[in-house]
């Protein structure tokens, strides 16, 4: 493949590494997740998106959703909400918590987001979307993004219209996934309406959908011209996936992760997990989430099925284990999981 040079982007004020983004992924991008999507690379973390009621009316567990530490940074944090009022007071709890970038949910297709006006519901009504964003923008310092779905019909004109108002409203990038609310994840995302909306808008357009692999994502910076890739459900199973675009821009081999070494990361995100959300909860999430990690590897299946129980960490850390030294004692070389 031709060599690219690597870009580094920049969103308002705040330069990224490389131009590889994180996706907000609902009830996934917790911070042990985007810790090791960091370690792994990315450019910019986001969290999964907050509810702005929650924040201001002192949720517990949605105030829980604002931590952070350091070694994320940049970070950008996701809100949903359709009352400009709560969504302006929610973005300044954000920037006062120490996020780097705040993002607005345009894209969210669930039922209950849905009948709440907030969601891709936005972008049914520019007027309550300008007021939004107007709101918001009045209320934060930091720079200001938005997340797109293609609209409510497949023409793509309901993201050309919010992109550009977005624009006129100060926000400094928007980040779009060309599918229609009423798509969700099924059939493909059309990525001719990510050159489109390049085309329509002069602040940086980030493109997202259908990545899979690497040479994935450079195929849609040269077909649409976007000027970073954001990576959600292919990074759940390959975390190494932003370092393996960088590397691939540079016309570098991108690397694959040693068995020693995602062994190593499936144990860090379980001890990360504990400490942030407590063991027993971690201990449920880690039943299903585990398996990301070993897809494409002989025995998965026998360890998927081990872990479906685990309540304890030193248990589920025994079984990490476990797997890692029958995979040691198996004849070289294991599969190459990209």
């Amino acid at each position: 493949m031709k060599s690219v040079v690597q870009y580094k982007m920049k969103i308002g004020n705040i330069q990224l590494d490389n131009n590889t983004v994180l996706a907000p992924l609902a009830g996934i991008t917790n911070l042990p997740l985007r810790l090791l999507a960091k370690e792994a690379g990315c450019g910019l973390v986001c969290s999964e998106m907050i509810s702005a009621n929650g924040l201001v009316y002192g949720s517990g567990k949605t105030l829980q959703m604002l931590a952070s530490t350091a070694e994320e940074k940049p970070l950008s944090v996701q809100i949903f909400g359709s009352r400009p009022d709560l969504m302006a007071e929610a973005a300044a709890m954000v920037a006062d918590s120490g996020a780097d970038i705040l993002d607005i949910n345009f894209g969210c297709s669930v039922r209950k987001v849905l009948k709440t006006g907030s969601g891709s519901a936005l972008m049914k009504d520019a007027a309550v979307a300008r007021d939004v964003m107007v709101a918001v923008r009045k209320a934060v310092r930091i720079p200001l993004t938005i997340k797109i779905r293609s609209g409510w019909t497949p023409t793509g004109e309901q993201a050309l219209d919010i992109a550009r108002l977005a624009q006129d409203c100060g926000v400094d990038a928007v980040a779009i996934h060309p599918r229609t609310a009423t798509q969700a994840f099924r059939g493909c995302a059309d990525w001719s309406l990510i050159a489109r909306v390049r085309d329509h808008v002069n602040i940086p357009v980030i493109g997202n959908g259908d990545i899979e692999t690497p040479a994935g994502a450079l195929k849609m910076m040269a077909e649409t011209g976007c000027d970073a890739v954001m990576v959600g459900r292919a990074a759940m199973a390959n975390p190494w996936i932003f370092s393996q675009i960088v590397a691939l821009q540079q016309g570098r081999e991108f690397p694959s992760p040693t068995l020693e070494k995602r062994f190593a990361i499936m144990l860090r995100y379980l001890q990360a997990s504990v400490r942030h959300i407590g063991e027993a909860h971690a201990c449920r999430m880690m039943r299903s989430r585990l398996g990301w990690f070993v897809k494409g590897l002989p025995h998965s299946s026998r360890f998927r099925e081990s872990i479906k129980r685990v309540e304890t960490e030193s248990e589920t850390a025994d079984l990490i284990r476990s797997y890692h030294k029958i995979l040691k004692a198996e004849v070289d070389p294991l599969p190459s999981v990209r």
